[in-house]
């Protein structure tokens, strides 16, 4: 497929001759207002060096340029060079690149030999997947995706909580107040309630805190009990867990949690005290960092019990010398910040550079409820797998109501329901905090994932009506370049034609900027201007040479939207 802004570049460079093919790349733009072109070049900066006016320049540009094939028209206006491409070549080479690629349309070969980890979700043992869990969790899938395909070798690391001083707590509160039937009934809600419990006494009686220290560090320790208690309570945690990434899609390669680097921190804690870069502070160990505006990071409590950041460390030196990542991607609430900004500075100071420079934190914003802040240790939460259900039972009751006989109709709830839930996350920048309402994630109006699944569905439906026979020659002429394109010039089929060519561009930059945001916004357009085409122009007419053209496009726009769909970790039903 042509790459227009290269292409320009060269017809640039070749009257440019004082500035870098690269730069002139750099400098092109394309215009908000599509009556502006399709492209357009400033030419302020050179008026200092060529020693004449901007407007001058932009004319002089503009004559020398205008007769490439490539355009079909270029025009100065003040100082910009302003380009239209040529419908024809955009529209044909689109087309035999999105049917030739058809699900690989996008992908590429960008990240060959590369090796990328995306530590999301981590959710803790014991505690319930609540909603705030479903921004890590579903923003880590969606770079995970974005990531695989540009062609990186990935790597999915579910960094469970299932280890620290709560886990001293949860076995406190079921000692006195638990028992193994209520645990295997429900295990989630009945443990929140045990540490939920754990918290109101623990006001009035704060010697359990002295106990739930204790059984920690005789956890540290290995002592058979306890280690038996925070066995079971992660293995029931687990099969929950399990259900709501079974609902949503989600597979990981690996589930080592902070419990598994207990045995490696020895060996890094015996670094960084036998370097001096960690001292004694009153009974503590901590790294000085306030000389880099990090304060103090506190590596090992006056008990001797290990921190998150103790583990953290452990975990980014074995991901190193384990996979030899080229990014290890941490998508992790805003308000750890500072803990990983400290975490690379450590790893730094022990001389682990390669490995810190290879470290990413992909920060988001908060979920509140409308009533407050979320709190586990107050009970007040809203469970993922409820909002899920919820999501799929009010699909399911839409669906019945607007077509009653539908075939399938559990199934197409489920996709629905739940990729509208999943698109709902990723459709704002991710580091906004925002409110949830169940109003707001099951409004299915608007520019909502249901909607782009229904224009797939209706490009489907088009592409049904049309017959086997017309689909297949719009892919047999669109691969050959045989297609009639002068029937693809009405603005609403040039402008959609525009979005699908840069499509694999925005996949490029969700991935450059941890993003998806980027890839929704975009399949959002590309479903409206679809729709718009679909409106204003009647697709399956009488003329074969248009019906062919216009079924081609309805394909292409129909194998983006899948594609586009797929990296935000949602479906695309053929029918709804």
């Amino acid at each position: 497929m042509l790459d227009f802004k290269k292409a320009i570049s060269e017809l640039l460079a070749k009257e440019l001759p004082e500035l870098y093919l690269d730069e002139i790349k750099g400098m092109i733009e394309v215009p908000q207002d599509t009556k502006m072109g399709d492209y357009a070049f400033p030419c302020f900066r050179l008026a200092k060096e060529l020693k004449k006016a901007p407007q001058i320049i932009a004319a002089e540009l503009a004559e020398k340029i205008k007769d490439a094939d490539i355009f079909e028209n270029v025009e100065q206006v003040n100082a910009y060079v302003n380009m239209f491409v040529s419908k024809d070549k955009l529209s044909g080479d689109t087309l035999s690149e999105v049917i030739e690629r058809g699900d690989d349309y996008g992908s590429s070969e960008l990240g060959e030999g590369k090796t990328v980890i995306v530590e999301f979700s981590s959710p803790n043992i014991a505690k319930p997947f609540h909603i705030g869990h479903i921004r890590s969790t579903v923003i880590g899938n969606s770079i995970y995706k974005i990531y695989k395909a540009l062609g990186y070798k990935m790597v999915r690391i579910n960094h469970l909580g299932d280890y620290g001083t709560q886990f001293g707590k949860m076995i406190c509160a079921y000692r006195h107040w638990g028992n193994k039937e209520d645990v295997e009934r429900e295990p989630i809600k009945t443990l929140l309630e045990y540490y939920t419990k754990f918290h109101e006494e623990v006001e009035n009686d704060p010697s359990l805190d002295d106990e739930a220290r204790e059984i920690f560090a005789k956890l540290e320790r290995g002592e058979p009990e306890e280690v038996e208690l925070w066995q079971w309570f992660r293995d029931e945690s687990l099969k929950e867990f399990s259900r709501v990434y079974n609902m949503l899609g989600i597979e990981y390669d690996s589930y080592a949690g902070e419990s598994f680097y207990s045995d490696k921190m020895p060996r890094h804690e015996k670094e960084l005290e036998e370097s001096g870069i960690m001292v004694d502070s009153q009974g503590a160990k901590i790294v000085d960092l306030e000389d880099q505006g990090l304060g103090v990071a506190l590596i090992k409590k006056s008990d001797g019990s290990s921190i998150y950041i103790t583990r953290d460390i452990a975990a980014a030196i074995y991901r190193k010398e384990t996979y030899d990542f080229y990014k290890n991607i941490y998508v992790v609430a805003a308000q750890q910040s500072l803990h990983f900004q400290q975490l690379f500075a450590i790893l730094r100071l022990m001389g682990y550079d390669e490995c810190a420079d290879g470290c990413v934190h992909v920060p988001f914003g908060l979920v509140r409820l409308e009533e407050g802040t979320m709190s586990t240790r107050h009970g007040r939460v809203v469970f993922l797998e409820d909002v899920l259900n919820r999501a799929v039972e009010k699909t399911r009751e839409i669906i019945a109501e607007k077509n009653p006989g539908s075939d399938n109709i559990d199934e197409i709830a489920k996709q629905v329901g739940i990729g509208a839930v999943v698109f709902n996350e990723l459709s704002n920048n991710r580091i906004k905090d925002y409110v949830f309402k169940w109003e707001t994630v099951l409004n299915f109006d608007g520019e909502t994932g249901p909607y782009v699944q229904y224009t797939h569905a209706r490009c489907c439906s088009l592409l049904k009506r049309a017959g086997d026979e017309v689909a297949a020659k719009a892919e047999e002429l669109a691969k050959s370049g045989g297609l009639k394109l002068d029937y693809l010039t009405g603005d609403a089929a040039h402008e959609l034609i525009k979005l699908i060519y840069n499509y694999p561009d925005v996949i490029v930059q969700a991935a450059d900027r941890y993003e998806p945001s980027l890839v929704t916004r975009h399949v959002i357009d590309i479903a409206q201007e679809f729709n718009r085409f679909y409106h204003d122009e009647h697709i399956i007419t009488d003329n074969d040479d248009e019906k062919v053209a216009k079924i081609a496009l309805v394909l292409a726009t129909k194998n983006v939207l899948k594609n586009g769909l797929g990296l935000l970790g949602v479906n695309a039903p053929e029918r709804m």
